[in-house]
């Protein structure tokens, strides 16, 4: 259901109320990192700088996806969500090397003292803040893929906000300034971890890959199994943003068993929507094809220029 402009969502409330908390935590770590000379406490707080992009990224994405289709954007703005997550997900990776860095060369010049009781303090505020920020977006990151980028981000800096407290703690027990460092390492084998798989997924969409959970041979299988069909070909299934599938193919009907080829769209979709969870269907059926077997159409064609082949009057060809 839509909203009002003038009532927005309880997401985005969360996500305004996010940004709050997260922007205080950044002005407290940077403030104590300076003060410490806590490279964990720095570290953490350009982490959670990454992350307040990301809240607002995921914000005006979230806004925007609840916009409706229009003439220019016939998809409407499913795909910001996508965008948001995929740039979200690129940050992190970009912020656990530049991390990586920092540690690497403190290893090679460690500090002479870090007031460790100290670190422990303003990351365990930290580390509440950001837990408390994850506990609100918790619910939309488990179908939005936007709103689950920015939730990862919270989850890694409440778990960075962790190490720091185990390594301030080490520090005010055994005056070893080198586990800052080594607990930053660590920090951004974690960062990179998590963030691959909202990397690769968003960029599948964004490439139009099949989604994941979907089987191509399976699905024409089953088509195919259809009384009336003879042949699958120039299917695409897509996703706009991971709750909105897509799916385009040509069918071939067999006319010696069934003579209305109109007869089988209604089978074809019930199978699709039941069996694979695939609602936004195009379906061409067809009593002849002049495709050769492929299954899948190959596009090179439309992007070789005009002047080399003259425009074809049909919309597919091999």
């Amino acid at each position: 259901m839509s909203h009002s402009h003038g009532e927005p969502s309880p997401l985005t409330r969360r996500l305004k109320l996010g940004l709050t908390l997260n922007g205080i935590i950044i002005l407290a770590e940077f403030i104590g990192g300076y003060w410490t000379n806590s490279l964990g406490l720095i570290s953490d707080a350009s982490h959670n700088l990454i992350d307040q992009g990301a809240l607002f990224l995921a914000l005006y994405a979230h806004i925007l996806a609840s916009r409706p289709a229009t003439e220019e954007r016939t998809f409407g703005y499913h795909r910001a969500g996508t965008i948001a997550a995929f740039l979200n997900s690129l940050t992190l990776l970009i912020t656990g090397i530049l991390i990586a860095g920092f540690a690497l060369y403190r290893l090679m010049t460690p500090l002479e003292h870090i007031p460790g009781l100290w670190v422990m303090g303003i990351a365990g505020i930290s580390m509440v803040a950001n837990f408390g920020v994850a506990w609100l977006l918790r619910q939309g990151a488990q179908n939005d893929l936007n709103i689950r980028g920015a939730f990862l981000h919270m989850m890694m800096d409440a778990w960075m906000s962790v190490g720091v407290i185990l390594c301030g703690l080490g520090i005010a027990l055994t005056q070893f300034t080198i586990l800052d460092p080594l607990i930053s390492l660590v920090l951004v084998v974690v960062i990179i971890k998590s963030s691959v798989p909202l990397f690769r997924e968003s960029l599948d969409i964004l490439l139009e890959s099949t989604p994941p959970h979907l089987n191509t041979s399976t699905i024409v299988t089953s088509l195919e199994s259809i009384t009336g069909v003879k042949k699958v070909h120039d299917l695409h299934i897509w996703s706009v943003e991971p709750r909105i599938i897509m799916l385009t193919c040509h069918v071939l009907a067999d006319t010696e068993t069934v003579p209305d080829k109109d007869q089988l769209l209604q089978p074809i979709q019930t199978l699709l929507s039941s069996q694979f969870g695939i609602h936004h269907q195009t379906i061409q059926l067809e009593t002849e094809c002049p495709e050769t077997g492929d299954l899948h159409c190959n596009l090179n064609h439309l992007t070789k220029d005009s002047s080399e082949e003259p425009a074809l009057p049909h919309a597919h060809h091999h």
